[in-house]
């Protein structure tokens, strides 16, 4: 297969291919600015993951921040005269926004956004987009909307709904109050926690797990997750049953069944 080529349109999101080839990393990279978004960073997205889409090697795709005081730490205000003050701005910077966020949502493979220091605002957007959120004991969580007198989109609203609750994004919204690792684990914001200088350990767990486990069954985990967190009308039940009946059809099972009969690890082909 010819490999994919995965460079940025600017170099405050830096990406790069893990040496088996099974997970791309995009990274935040303005950390003068605590890795803040900037128009360049949100139009940055879409084409990085359109190029995963589609690359049979990627199995996971991780979003972090460069350095280590910062995931992101909310939209770069230096930009807002330009881009937020006026109505049409306002508009178009939101609609590039939710595009990079709904590509990140909406992506086929797993996300995880690998967290240190600041997750404010907009960071919190991206992390809530992605499948799994990991965080070291440094980091803190806030939605400061209500203090900037922000509108806060549907979608940004149900993706923390869905996490937390709506009694608890209530709480978070309404006050815009700084939490740590530690509470956001309890209210089911992120997954795990560890040290800072565990981090990259923790983060191997899953580089590992997703580049061994049949990318077909994963996949097809989380597209059924997607039709569950869908009102009941419109859940669509045929699309799972294809999605299971696929897994059971694929080259992966019938490898899935010799290495368990042989007794050793399987090796997924995701056909």
């Amino acid at each position: 297969m010819t490999a994919m080529i995965y460079q940025s349109s600017t170099e405050r999101v830096k990406s790069w291919m893990a040496e088996d080839g099974s997970t791309l990393h995009i990274q935040f990279n303005n950390p003068q600015r605590h890795n803040a978004l900037s128009v360049d960073m949100w139009e940055a997205v879409p084409p990085l993951l359109a190029l995963a889409e589609t690359d049979e090697r990627v199995r996971l795709v991780v979003f972090s921040g460069a350095g280590e005081k910062a995931f992101v730490s909310g939209a770069d205000i230096s930009q807002f005269e330009d881009m937020r003050a006026a109505r049409e701005a306002v508009t178009r910077y939101e609609a590039m926004a939710e595009q990079a966020l709904k590509g990140i949502h909406d992506f086929s493979k797993p996300t995880l956004a690998c967290i240190r220091g600041w997750c404010i605002g907009g960071g919190m957007n991206v992390a809530m987009s992605c499948d799994i959120r990991i965080a070291a004991s440094d980091a803190v969580f806030s939605i400061p909307a209500a203090r900037l007198g922000l509108g806060y989109r549907y979608s940004a609203m149900k993706n923390l709904v869905d996490l937390v609750g709506p009694g608890m994004a209530k709480d978070l919204f309404f006050t815009a109050r700084r939490i740590d690792a530690q509470e956001a684990r309890n209210i089911g914001l992120i997954s795990r926690i560890s040290a800072p200088e565990q981090m990259e350990a923790l983060l191997a767990e899953y580089t590992q797990a997703l580049s061994a486990n049949a990318p077909i069954t994963v996949r097809a985990g989380k597209a059924i997750v997607a039709e569950i967190l869908k009102p009941s009308p419109e859940v669509d039940h045929e699309k799972c049953r294809s999605l299971i009946r696929a897994c059971f059809e694929s080259e992966d099972y019938a490898e899935g069944r010799r290495a368990f009969m042989e007794k050793r690890k399987p090796v997924f082909t995701g056909k």
